[in-house]
Formats: structure tokens, C-alpha cells, sequence
């Protein structure tokens, strides 16, 4: 069944997918794209950009796109569930037994996966660069947003550059013949979508009325997680800070303890967004344990899962139109400047400080892009050597 392919799929990805959000596109590009073709370049491309646009974890906002056109809700509900459960997991676990572990230990292998988010980050941009940006006017436009995000790093700078580069594509790219559009067949109606979209709405606005009246710690957790997910931009690099404004200064948890998982959540497999289960885990008011890691971590998801089924009805038409198509040629270009931003900070800044780094790195592009090894055994290979090096 398509179920069970497509579970099995992003749970492999979930337990191999190391790097961020960033590297994480890069992954299901060599999946979905370049291997099992659920969806061709371009319509790959969009969909990334349109999830740029929304608030949420972006790359399981695409994750969860792929799944719905694969095979409908269910599909984008268990693929969410086959790249989450994972990261999900390790951490909550980490929660329970955090004071049998110590990080400083394992230094060395943890070091080694940021720097192969390096290799996989740089292959993916690569990759798509040489597709999207055929010429020298989308190279320009991926180079001017790459400058741009990197002198002014913001979730507002980063919408404002594809809005631009939309508007810049809708009206010079009139001439060019490389329009291609092929569908993304969800199977969701649009009335299906904006049901979703107002489902979406009402619990935002209901959450916090809910808190004030029912005192429950539950909901006070449940609302904080939703409101994060609802209202970040960025990504999960964004998320980490905006949920320590959220639960240490209202003593749910420790500064300790949320610094712990913080450090943690950035050296596993999946999703950032999972971080918000190690919350739930470790926080000081019932529920917590396992019972309140799930609660956080479906909150924070649910916004990201409502939005996409919601709006991906309507984005498909709009897609349809020519000059829509024109000005994603330049929104695509865009992204690929924005991701060429990413590549430098946070993956190389966070991972590259010394020749071996860079040694490391540059054989694990080598090892991706010309012997074409699957990003896996890369990792696990990275993560040998790395004891030997490190």
C-alpha cells in the first residue's frame, strides 16, 4: 500500500537525515526528485518556495506536501509521522534520562554529522542551481538573495527577496519557453482546503480564550506550542529561541534543561520542530513524561499540517496561470540564492573550523555528487572516520 511506502520512506529519512532544515530539503530533492520521481524539478521547486512563505518548519511542511500528493491526507499524515518520530523519540528519551548522558563525550561523531550537513547542503544547491538558474539573468537573482539574506538575516528579509524576485520574474522572463507545469494531484478540494484553513484559524483565536478561562496546564502547553508554530517564520533555527521565551521564564522548565535539549536537538536526525516533545518531556507541571511530549510536539506540528492541506488546493491552481509560472522562474532562483545563503550560516559556520573539516566536507560532496552514494551511507561514513579524526 502507498500508506506503508510512504511511512517507510520518511522514516528512513527521519532516522538519517541530519542537518537541519536546510539539509533536509536537500535529502528529499535526492529522494522524491532525483531517485523514486513522486515529483519533478519544478514542482518540487515551488513547493519549496511556497513553504518559505509559510509560518512553520518548512521542510516538513514539503514533507508533508509530498505525502499528500502521493497518497491524499493520510499520506501527508504519516509521512509527518515517519520523519518525526524519530528525532522525537531520541529526545524525549534524552528528557527521562538526561543525567546518564554526557555530550562532552561524544563531541567528536556529533561534530562529524554537522560537517556532512555541509557536503549534503552544498550538493543539493548545487544540483538545483544548475537546473533553476540556467542563465545569467536567474544566477543574478540567486546571487543578489543570497547577499541580501546574508547581510540582512531575517524571516521578513527572506519573504520580502521572493516577492521580489516574483515580481521580477512575472514581468522579464515573458519570452523564455521553459514554463513547464505538471500537477500535483493532492486530491484535496478546495472546499476541503479552506475547511482546513478555517479549522486553522479557529483554534488560533480559541486557544488563548480556552487559557484564560480553563486553567489547566495541559492547555497553557498546548496554546503556547500552537502559537509557535502558527506565527514563526524561518524555520527551526527560529523556533528554539522563541519556545525558551515561552517555557523558561514561566519556570516550566529549567534554563539548564532547555540549553541541554537545545544542544541535543541539533545534532539528531528529523525535524528541529521536535524539540518541542524534549519540552513537554522535561517540564516541571504535569503532563509531562511521555504523554506530555506528545502533546507539545503534536501542537507545534498541527498549524504546519493545516496550512499546507489547506492552502495547497489553491496554490495548484494559481500555479496553473502564465504569469504565475513566470514569476515562480524567479521566486525558484530566489531559493536557490536563499539556500546558497543557508549553506554559508548556519551549516559551514556552525561545522567548519579547521582544514579536516573542510577536508571531511569536500570528500563527502565528492562522495555524493561524482560517486553518487546514497546521503546515508555518507553520513555513516563521516561518522567512522570522524572517531579517527576528531
Amino acid at each position: 500500500m502507498k500508506y506503508f511506502e510512504v511511512f517507510f520512506t520518511f522514516f528512513r529519512l527521519g532516522l538519517t537525515s541530519f542537518g537541519g532544515p536546510v539539509a533536509h530539503l536537500s535529502y528529499f530533492h535526492d529522494e522524491f526528485v532525483k531517485k523514486k520521481k513522486w515529483i519533478n524539478e519544478h514542482a518540487y521547486a515551488d513547493l519549496v518556495a511556497l513553504c518559505q512563505f509559510l509560518p512553520g518548519p518548512a521542510s516538513s511542511q514539503v514533507g508533508m506536501a509530498i505525502g499528500l500528493n502521493r497518497a491524499g491526507i493520510i499520506g501527508a499524515i504519516v509521512a509527518w509521522i515517519g520523519f518525526t518520530i524519530p528525532s522525537a523519540i531520541i529526545l524525549i528519551l534524552f528528557g527521562l534520562g538526561m543525567t546518564h548522558l554526557n555530550l562532552n563525550a561524544h563531541q567528536g561523531w556529533l561534530h562529524g554529522l554537522k560537517v556532512v550537513a555541509v557536503s549534503v547542503v552544498a550538493q543539493a544547491v548545487y544540483n538545483m542551481g544548475k537546473k533553476l538558474c540556467p542563465d545569467k539573468e536567474r544566477i543574478s537573482i540567486a546571487l543578489f538573495s543570497s547577499v541580501i539574506v546574508l547581510f540582512f538575516n531575517s524571516a521578513f528579509i527572506q519573504i520580502l527577496v521572493l516577492v521580489l524576485a516574483g515580481i521580477f520574474g512575472a514581468y522579464f522572463f515573458k519570452e523564455t519557453k521553459e514554463l513547464p507545469h505538471i500537477p500535483m494531484e493532492s486530491g484535496v478540494k478546495k472546499k476541503t482546503g479552506a475547511s482546513f484553513l478555517i479549522i486553522f484559524l479557529v483554534i488560533l483565536i480559541l486557544l488563548p480564550v480556552f487559557r484564560s478561562v480553563f486553567h489547566y496546564q495541559a492547555i497553557n502547553l498546548f496554546d503556547s506550542f500552537y502559537r509557535v508554530g502558527s506565527l514563526v517564520f524561518g524555520g527551526g533555527h527560529v523556533v528554539l529561541p522563541l519556545i525558551q521565551s515561552e517555557v523558561v521564564p514561566t519556570g516550566w522548565v529549567s534554563k539548564d534543561l532547555f540549553m541541554a535539549g537545545y544542544g541535543l536537538a541539533q545534532a539528531i536526525p528529523g525535524p528541529l520542530f521536535a524539540f518541542s516533545a524534549y519540552i513537554g518531556a522535561v517540564s516541571n507541571l504535569y503532563p509531562n513524561g511521555w504523554l506530555g511530549g506528545i502533546l507539545c510536539l503534536v501542537a507545534a506540528f498541527l498549524p504546519a499540517f493545516l496550512l499546507i492541506v489547506g492552502i495547497l488546493p489553491f496554490w495548484e491552481r494559481l500555479r496553473s496561470f502564465p504569469r504565475i509560472r513566470q514569476s515562480m522562474l524567479g521566486i525558484n532562483a530566489s531559493v536557490v540564492g536563499i539556500l546558497l545563503a543557508a549553506l554559508y550560516h548556519p551549516v559551514w559556520t556552525s561545522a567548519v573550523f579547521s582544514a579536516k573539516d573542510f577536508a571531511l566536507a569536500s570528500v563527502g560532496f565528492l562522495l555524493l555528487e561524482r560517486w553518487k552514494l546514497a546521503s546515508w551511507i555518507v553520513v555513516l561514513l563521516t561518522v567512522l572516520i570522524s572517531f579517527l579524526i576528531y
